[in-house]
């Protein structure tokens, strides 16, 4: 006699844990981190469609700060998602507190005073930071993007996706990977899945945006600036008219041919903004930035992608030269550069000499 075969139960996926969780709440708050990125933007967007189709919640997605980043105005602009900029949030009672994109201990989110016990947290960064405890956790620190892990939950629970939301999330997950050093088996089921239902041409459009003149000046401030270590580059930016320029800057930088580490700060808004990027032999960005900023302000990121904050009172629009030299001493010791002196990586006189 043959033993009976066991049925094979089906294994619960992540958004039918979360939708099962969010099942006795009210309403949800989406939060994600100042001045959204595509990848924060297009996350909180995909939550936001599942839980209102799947369980009929109202749902707000808020974020503080701006979108200045050419690119990023354009896909707000023509994809037109459902957030909402604001200066300050509070939590209503009964209102379920996601994080998209963030953690609740990061330190660039409207919340990071750390009174709001959170509901849920979807990211795909490194946890930083204290414990804390959610109804549902969904960190992926391996895949490109958190707009990948959002792709996923529109397909698991069979969501219809209209054009603009999967430019938004296929345009999230290219603008994330740039530096990633490969894309997981997820990424591309989530790419392949994503391009049969975007709008390419509005994606050509979001990536072709058009750049004012205040871009290129500061741009050519920032090369001018630039000073070249052996095999490691820092910018201290004279003038940021926002806090994009910071990352783009270091986006170039990394490009340079022959480097592998990058350190771009600028001082904004009372604050001093960092981006550090850093190639496969570079080391991890990530863990350098919390070395640079140890006991001066709070980073993170991913292995080639990070940045900081140093919070200031002062209001010089400038970094003070104390700060400079700390940061610089730091950056050269951690990257064991014994090169004290840079050479510009390009000055007005040669740029004259080639005309």
């Amino acid at each position: 006699m043959t033993s009976p075969v066991k049925s094979k139960r089906k294994r619960r996926t992540r958004c039918a844990r979360l939708l099962e969780a969010l099942s006795d709440q009210d309403r949800v708050l989406l939060l994600t981190h100042n001045n959204p990125d595509p990848d924060a933007i297009a996350t909180g967007w995909a939550i936001a469609t599942i839980i209102e189709e799947k369980l009929k919640l109202p749902v707000r997605f808020v974020a503080g700060g701006a979108i200045v980043r050419a690119e990023n105005k354009r896909m707000v602009e023509l994809l037109k998602p459902p957030l909402k900029l604001v200066d300050r949030v509070m939590v209503v009672e009964a209102e379920a507190l996601i994080y998209v994109d963030c953690e609740p201990t990061a330190v660039n989110h409207l919340l990071s005073d750390g009174h709001h016990q959170p509901f849920g947290v979807i990211d795909h960064h490194r946890h930083i930071g204290r414990r804390y405890r959610v109804k549902h956790r969904d960190i992926r620190p391996n895949v490109a993007a958190s707009a990948t892990i959002a792709t996923h939950y529109l397909k698991e629970e069979d969501v219809k996706t209209p054009p603009a939301l999967a430019t938004a999330l296929l345009y999230a997950i290219h603008t994330d990977a740039l530096g990633w050093p490969a894309f997981t088996r997820t990424d591309h089921r989530a790419v392949s899945w994503l391009s049969q239902r975007a709008d390419l041409k509005l994606l050509l459009d979001i990536q072709t945006a058009p750049l004012d003149l205040a871009y290129y000046a500061d741009l050519m401030l920032a090369l001018e600036n630039t000073f070249l270590y052996g095999n490691t580059a820092i910018c201290f930016l004279p003038r940021a008219n926002n806090a994009e320029i910071v990352g783009e800057v270091a986006d170039l930088l990394i490009r340079c041919v022959g480097m592998d580490r990058v350190l771009c700060a600028a001082a904004i808004d009372r604050a001093v903004l960092l981006s550090v990027r850093a190639t496969n032999k570079g080391g991890d960005a990530s863990r350098i930035v919390k070395d640079l900023l140890a006991g001066l302000g709070h980073g993170g990121g991913h292995v080639h992608r990070a940045g900081g904050k140093i919070q200031s009172s002062g209001k010089n629009d400038r970094i003070g030269e104390d700060l400079q030299n700390e940061l610089r001493s730091r950056w050269l010791s951690i990257c064991r550069t014994n090169q004290q002196r840079g050479t510009r990586l390009v000055a007005r006189r040669e740029i004259l000499n080639n005309l």
